[in-house]
């Protein structure tokens, strides 16, 4: 690239240093222009000035800058020699603090041993003004071998510029390095092809990562790169607007192709100014930085970071597309121009090429706008098609405007698109497909709105479109038998829903209402009712999908935060729920939904949780809303199981009552007949008042997920607080805590459930299990101050500020006082709540701990000194404050 026009006197005066390095120390000379440069520079961009003036400008100024350098050296046989630019220096192109590709070219390898000592005073003089020199030294024999066995050799030769020394000597390395030489037209695509497959792996293949990376990820600086790689191998031109005269490129793809660039420039610039180095991801900690210099605000429900990362989600999608197309198109019409092509046809509108659906003339969209529907459901109903071809891609991309209000009210889109819903297979990747060609937005521009928008935790790993059509994916998993041990009930349910359809429409339109500063979920199903109407839904239909997307959060949060052992608990969520069906829609929804959040969140406790909810559930409802459980049989049918599992092993029935010894009626609500058997036989061979330790999977049959930890120890202050401080010293992570004393001996009887730091449970490690067990024991024996956690708080956990919340509330009918916290994730945070009931001497009875991303929602069951809820508001007011005071010393720390 010519870079001439873009040289500015201001921005570097070479002649003036030229000057001053005849009579000055090189350094200090050559450090104070390089600061005059980034300085004029930042400026420049701070006030809006193009992107490309700066990023050529700054290449341009380097190359002036490295040919005074290169002059005050004394080379020998200087006429064998070439001072080369390569990369993305030598295609002009120079951010703040990028690399500057540099090969210095001999002719031979004794002109090389002749300068050896320039070579090294050369480069020691760029390292100490601080350049970031990436270099080579070759002789051009050696750049030919070394090119013909590395394709990104051979890729990075194609943009050298000559910046001094004989410049005849690039062209005699660019002759012996072309396609017609080394790495022909096909190979180097193919080699390239393969070369961005394996970049895209390491961004996990989406342009969604939360903290992407601009340079290198999918869709991003590396695809515009490929596209003009791969084409300038083939064509030998030098630019993309070179590619709009040969057709490759059309002047709208050129447009998207050189806006996008421009965006990626001007966050890769700003991330390089904030950070002063090289760096190319959007970190969490620069996201708000770089929208603030880009001028972004709040608006509308979302932050101005979630602006600009749904301004940049789109930019990447758009442009990840776009090199789908356009490699594609090179491959199928350029490179195998010649080839005999294998045609079926369809319809008089569609035929299959070599796999992949197309039109069968170019008009087909405009003639008749439905097929941007019909084309959808031929993929979903044909396996054999691979995909859509590239010439009809471009096709779809330019007859998008065809789609308007009638288009979305035409009862031929419509059945379309209902027929892709009710579609045996291709349902997920019709509606991926549709997303990214633009289609779906535009049909449903209610989806529209949220493509591309994230949401600023770590809690949602992917932007809403994308977890909504994960959550589709998981829904359609749900009906493969080899997900059955994953989701033994969901793929056992799915079969049973008599329209699979319409849990797919309440996927697609459970999350839409997000960014929209209201409950999302009451917006979405505002939504969904109107979509349902527009698409001749029934009423029943109708009125069920609405009600999936209004409590699609129902079943998680009633999990997740509400004592489910108790049987009111259990009749109220019936209630809500109505009948079988509901409830068997909603429980596969919300799988698919917590799975599709963040992979993570669905670890093995989290499922025995839905799942025991599900199930107790569906025995209320199957008994009758009108006949609920009595908490005073459960208790004592629970009791009666118990003791004839202990008669079973020797035990006597008076022993045993003597042993539970008034336990508290909450004990046999929450824990299983077996789990009592378990505890009770234990500490009769074990001894009444010597502290215990047990250690155990969570019974199969009983919803497992966890590993439970029982302890029965003398009660005393604190003892929950160094418990939960302890296993946070094991990189045991707390899942569900139920905290009991005995009414007479005052010994708790304390059951923890816990997982390791993966979301696994311990299993049968006995090392593992031996050295848990003895920590513990060794706390409950000899008390001590708990040490302060030294677990690593990572750099996105430091990032977030999570204020904190704590609400109080009576649960009347159990007498007891609910404290709800949220507060941002860090070590300890557990034991110091815990430290924090005692200093009030609260007793807690139970904890439901949930981690979400960077911050977490517990949920503890307490009672007042008297056994109490708490009544008085002063006493309340003080709790929080505590609460309040006691977190912030925990982020401070």
């Amino acid at each position: 690239m010519d870079l001439t026009r873009y040289s500015d006197q201001s921005l570097l005066d070479a002649q003036a240093i030229t000057l001053r390095l005849q009579s000055e120390r090189p350094i200090p000379v050559l450090k104070e222009s390089l600061k005059h440069l980034t300085a004029t520079l930042n400026d420049r961009y701070s006030h809006g000035a193009s992107i490309r003036d700066l990023v050529f400008g700054r290449a341009a100024a380097m190359d002036a800058l490295l040919q005074c350098i290169w002059r005050t050296f004394d080379w020998v046989d200087d006429d064998q020699i070439a001072l080369i630019a390569v990369g993305g220096y030598g295609r002009g192109e120079l951010l703040p603090c990028s690399d500057i590709d540099l090969l210095l070219l001999f002719t031979e390898e004794q002109y090389i041993d002749k300068n050896v000592d320039s070579l090294q005073s050369f480069l020691t003089l760029l390292w100490d003004i601080k350049l970031e020199v990436g270099h080579s030294v070759r002789t051009i024999e050696a750049c030919i071998t070394e090119a013909a066995n590395d394709v990104t050799i051979t890729t990075n030769l194609m943009e050298s510029r000559a910046l001094v020394g004989n410049a005849s000597l690039r062209e005699t390395l660019n002759n012996a390095v072309g396609p017609d030489k080394i790495w022909p037209s096909k190979d180097f695509y193919q080699a390239k092809i393969q070369e961005q497959e394996e970049r895209y792996q390491k961004f996990n293949n989406t342009e969604y990562n939360l903290e992407p990376n601009v340079k290198g990820g999918p869709g991003a600086l590396r695809d515009i790169q490929n596209i003009g790689w791969v084409a300038k191998r083939h064509f030998g031109d030098s630019s993309l607007a070179d590619l709009v005269s040969r057709d490759f490129l059309t002047d709208a793809e050129y447009q998207d192709l050189i806006q996008g660039q421009d965006f990626l420039w001007r966050v890769r610039y700003a991330l390089h100014m904030i950070t002063g180095r090289e760096e190319d991801r959007l970190l969490f900690n620069l996201q708000e930085q770089v929208a603030e210099i880009f001028g972004y605000t709040e608006r509308g429900g979302q932050l101005a970071v979630e602006h600009l990362m749904q301004d940049y989600f789109r930019k990447v999608f758009r442009l990840n597309t776009l090199n789908t197309i356009l490699l594609q198109h090179f491959d199928q019409t350029i490179l195998n121009e010649f080839k005999t092509d294998q045609v079926t046809p369809i319809n008089s509108r569609f035929q299959i090429r070599n796999d992949y659906i197309e039109v069968t003339n170019d008009n087909v969209f405009q003639r008749k706008p439905s097929s941007l529907m019909e084309i959808f459901v031929l993929c979903a109903q044909n396996e054999s098609i691979k995909g859509i071809r590239a010439s009809t891609m471009r096709l779809l991309f330019a007859s998008r405007d065809l789609i308007d209000g009638a288009f979305r009210q035409d009862i031929q889109n419509i059945s379309f698109f209902m027929e892709l819903l009710r579609s045996p297979n291709g349902v997920f990747h019709g509606l991926m497909r549709m997303n990214r060609y633009g289609i779906l937005g535009l049909y449903l521009p209610e989806f529209g709105r949220i493509v591309g928008q994230m949401q600023f935790d770590l809690f949602h790993v992917y932007t809403v479109d994308a977890h909504t059509l994960l959550t589709i994916r998981n829904l359609r998993s749900f009906r493969h038998a080899n997900n059955t041990q994953r989701f033994p009930i969901a793929t056992s349910i799915i079969h049973q829903l008599p329209k699979l359809e319409l849990v797919y429409i309440a996927a697609l339109y459970h999350d839409i209402g997000k960014g929209r500063n209201a409950d999302h979920s009451q917006e979405g199903a505002k939504e969904v009712r109107r979509f349902a109407q527009r698409h001749r839904l029934s009423h029943w239909e109708t009125e069920l999908v609405v009600w999936l997307v209004q409590n699609h959060l129902l079943m998680s949060m009633t999990a997740q935060r509400e004592d489910i052992s108790d049987p009111e608990v259990i009749n109220h969520f019936a209630q809500e729920i109505g009948d079988i069906q509901h409830l068997n829609y909603l429980y596969v929804l919300t799988v698919a939904d917590i799975y599709a959040t963040n992979p993570n969140l669905w670890n093995s406790w989290r499922a025995a949780l839905i799942e025991r909810l599900y199930k107790e559930a569906q025995r209320a409802l199957r008994r009758g809303l009108e006949n609920p459980v009595n908490k005073d049989e459960l208790i004592h049918d629970t009791q009666e199981a118990a003791i004839e599992l202990l008669e079973q092993s020797g035990m006597s029935r008076e022993d045993v009552l003597s042993l539970w010894d008034n336990s508290q009626d909450d004990y046999f609500l929450r824990e299983t007949p077996e789990n009592i058997a378990w505890h009770t036989q234990s500490i009769a061979n074990h001894g009444r008042n010597v502290p215990l330790v047990l250690i155990k999977e969570t019974d199969q049959k009983r919803f497992a997920g966890g590993t439970q930890v029982f302890i029965y120890a003398p009660d005393r202050p604190h003892l929950f607080a160094d418990i939960a401080a302890t296993l946070d010293t094991l990189n045991l992570d707390i899942q569900d805590a139920r905290i009991m004393t005995s009414s007479t001996s005052d010994f708790s009887l304390d059951t923890f459930i816990v997982l390791e730091r993966d979301g696994q449970s311990i299993g049968n490690n006995e090392q593992r299990l031996f050295e848990i067990q003895h920590k513990l024991l060794l706390e409950i024996q000899n008390p001590h101050d708990s040490p302060l956690p030294n677990r690593r708080i990572t750099r996105q956990l430091k990032h977030f500020k999570v204020p904190a919340e704590v609400t109080v509330s009576n649960d009347m009918v159990n007498n007891r006082t609910i404290v709800e916290v949220m507060a941002a994730d860090r070590p300890g945070l557990l034991a110091d709540i815990g430290r924090c009931f005692r200093r009030l001497n609260l007793t807690l009875l139970s904890a439901r701990i949930s981690t979400l991303g960077e911050h977490v929602e517990d949920v503890f069951f307490i009672l007042d000194k008297d056994g109490n809820q708490l009544s008085d508001l002063k006493d309340v007011q003080t709790l929080q404050s505590e609460l309040l005071e006691t977190i912030s010393e925990a982020m401070e720390r």
